[in-house]
């Protein structure tokens, strides 16, 4: 830490200089006017002690110099008066503390310094963990694939990033990736500083909702011992994900439609209006028009955050993408377990080919992190890939295929049914044992 000392009494000057060199870790400078500190400003310390009684400047005119210069700077006043009025409004002017010379003050100064360094640190900690954040979710690193349909939601985020007020609604079915798309615009936008908070709107009971929303004052209901901001609170300046908003009841969406309309909230059992600053994404796997149809959902409310629409593809409609996915997740895996490269066979990745995966990326994640787990050697072959849908697998008919490839599934779903026995296969199926026998030929040489 670069440590600037200003005092006019040589004496106190070299006392506070010396004992502040008695670490090694502390870099002094002193200045014996305001002057000649002034005038060395733009070395930009990181603390300066201060004494209020200069032969040049006012103490205070010195402090707002600095605060002008860089607010960052910490400045601990040190004066000979006790006098509390002072050491209030130079407190409310920026300065860090006010200690007086006293015999404790090598004590007080150095736990100062020591207080000041330990938050430097935490707050090096916090803008190193935001730039991580930043880089996990920046939108090509986040979100993996390159078919078209994803290329379309890539161009959608784009403009979701650019316009960092406009509200975003975020449409898909359970397992593509509604809260990843929601994180990846905050973390992208100039948004990205401030909080990103996420409510699951299924999840939290009717009677405790508009609380955990909107916050409450002290005594609004049995058990609020003391007042409690909400969630919007919580976000202002940043982004607030409402997911699962389909789920909201009717008497709520009125007071979410008034927030929405206002940009204010006001607490349960309190009266004061509290300006937000928030975006709002929101995420659904619903058909939003259909519940408003059908009186689900207020009409007036469905326009106000529809927004920006995105709307995620299931990964049957990502084919192109899905052997990607399943490389990122793997490597991943491995790398956050210690585990050695693992590789995928042309058995396994057809097999996960073959699957409609009903959860979607979600479900895809699970089946190849169990693929890793339960192979022995540095291979991940077939009989690794298990999959648990509560959907059939064997539901062809939701994929256009041609009739070759509608018949090697059925064929292979029989004989995986009759443990490969090509004879009772080909009575049930009513055809040619040679056919059964070119497929697992087949089969057998694409491994």
């Amino acid at each position: 830490m670069r440590i600037n000392v200003i005092e006019d009494d040589k004496v106190f000057n070299k006392l506070i200089e010396h004992t502040l060199k008695l670490n090694p870790d502390y870099e002094v400078q002193s200045y014996f006017n305001g002057k000649d500190f002034i005038r060395n400003l733009s070395d930009n310390p990181d603390v300066v002690t201060l004494d209020l009684g200069l032969p040049d400047y006012t103490g205070n005119e010195i402090l707002k110099k600095i605060k002008r210069f860089n607010p960052e700077i910490d400045v601990i006043v040190i004066s000979g008066q006790d006098d509390i009025s002072t050491a209030v409004q130079l407190l409310k002017e920026g300065a860090y503390d006010y200690i007086t010379k006293d015999e404790n003050i090598k004590e007080r100064l150095l736990h100062s310094i020591q207080n000041i360094k330990k938050n430097k640190n935490l707050k090096n900690e916090i803008s190193q963990l935001k730039t991580e954040i930043g880089n996990k979710y920046e939108y090509r690193n986040a979100i993996i694939g390159d078919s078209p349909a994803i290329k379309a939601v890539f161009a959608l985020i784009d403009k979701a990033i650019k316009v960092p007020n406009i509200n975003v609604s975020v449409y898909g079915e359970t397992g593509t990736g509604k809260e990843l798309i929601a994180k990846t615009i905050h973390y992208n936008s100039p948004r990205k500083d401030s909080p990103f908070i996420a409510v699951n709107m299924g999840a939290i009971p009717k009677e405790l909702i508009e609380s955990e929303l909107f916050g409450h004052e002290k005594g609004a209901f049995t058990g609020a011992i003391t007042a409690k901001k909400g969630k919007f609170e919580e976000a202002d300046g940043g982004t607030i994900f409402l997911d699962e908003i389909g789920e909201m009841d009717l008497n709520l969406q009125v007071k979410l439609l008034r927030v929405l309309q206002e940009r204010e909230i006001t607490r349960v059992g309190g009266n004061a209006v509290i300006k937000i600053n928030t975006r709002i994404i929101t995420a659904t796997n619903r058909d939003l028009a259909e519940e408003v149809r059908e009186g689900n959902f207020r009409e007036d409310l469905y326009y106000r955050l529809l927004g920006l629409p995105i709307h995620l593809p299931p990964l049957k409609d990502r084919r192109n993408d899905t052997i990607m996915l399943t490389q990122h997740f793997l490597n991943t895996f491995c790398k956050d377990n210690g585990l050695d490269k693992l590789e995928l066979t042309s058995a396994a990745k057809k097999k996960i080919l073959s699957h409609r995966f009903p959860g979607n990326v979600r479900e895809l994640k699970a089946v190849v992190e169990l693929g890793a787990v339960m192979t022995n050697s540095n291979i991940i072959d077939e009989e690794h890939i298990m999959f648990n849908s509560t959907q059939s697998e064997e539901d062809i008919f939701n994929e256009e295929m041609t009739l070759k490839e509608y018949t090697e599934r059925i064929i292979r779903h029989y004989l995986k049914k009759y443990n490969n026995n090509v004879l009772q296969v080909a009575d049930k199926l009513d055809m040619g044992k040679s056919t059964i026998y070119n497929l697992l030929k087949k089969d057998k040489e694409t491994k």
